[in-house]
């Protein structure tokens, strides 16, 4: 896991991460995410909100992590959602996640 948010951070640091709920929305919908990771805590409605936008938008994403680890990795608060901007970010975090 701690790879995991170390790419993150880096990819934030990058400009590549979009985070919270409105923005990571807006983002969605213009389809520039290619990634979106919602964390496990994160409440049944936001997450169900998120699975049925990412499907409706054919955006790839993973319930994974905690609010306050996907935050504290961007050097945030507690985020709910975080979409990732760049596609070999998103493709390295994928390959991470996968089982």
């Amino acid at each position: 896991m701690k790879r995991e948010l170390s790419l993150l951070g880096f990819a934030q640091k990058a400009g590549k991460v979009v985070s919270g709920q409105f923005a990571s929305e807006t983002v969605i919908r213009k389809k520039r995410a290619y990634l979106v990771l919602i964390a496990v805590d994160a409440s049944p409605n936001t997450r169900e909100h998120f699975v049925r936008l990412c499907c409706r938008n054919a955006i790839s994403y993973r319930v994974w992590g905690l609010k306050g680890d996907l935050g504290k990795a961007i050097g945030k608060p507690a985020r709910a959602v975080v979409a990732i901007l760049d596609r070999q970010f998103a493709s390295q975090l994928k390959g991470m996640l996968e089982p």
